[in-house]
């Protein structure tokens, strides 16, 4: 998403950031499967740090991504009002709606399909929030 809101010069309008909602890993590099996948991809991932998203962060950000509904309960659950709630969504629902399936436990292949799958979402929110900022 990073790369497309700067592709599209909004870098300095949108602030981009990926968290986890567990406290596994915090501090740690992407797993070095997301990191050749996103090498093939020519996406430099390999400085980013695992951080724990907390209710705090709300105040944060305007729109709160998640991948699948294990994590979307976690940050509703992580809440601290309506307001928070509402900004919650999954990363597909500008596109259809459904997770991105973990790929932790799969080959090469689980993290293609979950990269390709978020570039899709990512470029249709992408559009989405163009359309916003231009009202």
């Amino acid at each position: 998403m990073r790369r497309l809101v700067d592709e599209a010069g909004l870098g300095d309008r949108i602030v981009v950031d990926s968290a986890g909602t567990s406290s596994e890993h915090l501090g740690e590099p992407p797993d070095r499967r997301t990191v050749h996948e996103a090498r093939r991809r020519a996406l430099d991932v390999e400085s980013h740090r695992v951080w724990r998203f907390e209710s705090a962060d709300f105040d944060r950000f305007d729109l709160v991504l998640a991948v699948d509904h294990v994590n979307e309960r976690r940050l509703l659950d992580r809440a601290p009002d309506e307001a928070a709630r509402a900004k919650v969504r999954l990363v597909r629902d500008w596109v259809d709606g459904e997770e991105i399936p973990d790929p932790w436990y799969g080959g090469a292949a689980d993290f293609v399909l979950a990269f390709d799958l978020a570039h899709e979402a990512c470029v249709a929110l992408l559009d989405d929030v163009r359309c916003r900022l231009a009202s």
